[in-house]
């Protein structure tokens, strides 16, 4: 587990480099029980579920203001989706402002600092929307997320729970007040998507060139894990006021 989480914090992009450049060079010290690259990826498979459930001890804590978001995990290129096979049990089409693609969703939700609060993993047909009650399950407060998780029905369901669920309003849809201090926490949602960036640029948990679902699952929560011991995380340095002004969404 140590080795996988430390690949994606080593700025190597592929794992056999930083295991065969970095760890068999320079870590024997630290593991004096080294095997070779081919049965490291066999043994991978096994810490799948001791890796979820670190995962879940290095979430943070609900602050009151949590946003909520999602991310397309392609596994292959879309001229290659007729021939892929690897993940053609769990994976599916999907599609994002920005056009189609094949694999997962990543469904995320963090805090003002930037810390994870929940993680849920899905194909990539499934509705954004789908996810809100298991992610908000634990939460509290206010629950800013994009257009794609607009829904009178959840909305009443997470209101009954403590959780006010704020969303930008469609052009076809009145216009609503809102507190200027939603307003701003509205407008400062694309800190999710600063994580985002990490994850894919710095982490590698996107790639084309998984051999086995296990290790596609592994390698994911492994970058997830890595990702919780950055010091420096995109971040809101925010008070609750006491009262502002409503104004218009």
């Amino acid at each position: 587990m140590t080795i996988m989480v430390g690949f994606h914090l080593s700025g190597y992009r592929t794992f056999k480099h930083y295991y065969l450049n970095d760890v068999l060079k320079y870590q024997r010290p630290h593991f004096p029980g080294l095997v070779s690259y081919h049965r490291f990826v066999e043994l991978m498979q096994g810490s799948l579920v001791p890796l979820c459930c670190f995962l879940t001890s290095r979430f943070g804590q609900c602050s009151g203001i949590s946003f909520i978001d999602s991310t397309k995990i392609r596994v292959c290129h879309n001229q290659r989706i007729g021939s892929h096979k690897v993940m053609a049990e769990f994976a599916a089409r999907g599609k994002t402002s920005v056009g189609w693609f094949y694999g997962f969703k990543l469904h995320l939700v963090i805090n003002d600092q930037g810390e994870l609060l929940g993680v849920k993993i899905t194909a990539g047909n499934v509705d954004d929307r789908d996810s809100l009650p298991e992610l908000a399950r634990s939460l509290s407060g206010k629950l800013f997320g994009d257009r794609g998780y607009i829904s009178q029905t959840f909305f009443e369901r997470l209101w009954e729970q403590g959780v006010q669920l704020i969303t930008k309003v469609c052009k076809s849809m009145k216009n609503k007040l809102l507190p200027l201090f939603d307003k701003i926490l509205l407008r400062k949602r694309s800190i999710i998507e600063s994580v985002h960036d990490q994850w894919k640029n710095i982490s590698q948990i996107e790639h084309s060139r998984h051999r086995s679902p296990v290790n596609f699952f592994v390698n994911l929560i492994a970058g997830l894990v890595a990702y919780t011991f950055r010091e420096k995380k995109p971040s809101l340095n925010i008070r609750l006021p006491q009262a502002l002004p409503a104004v218009v969404a």
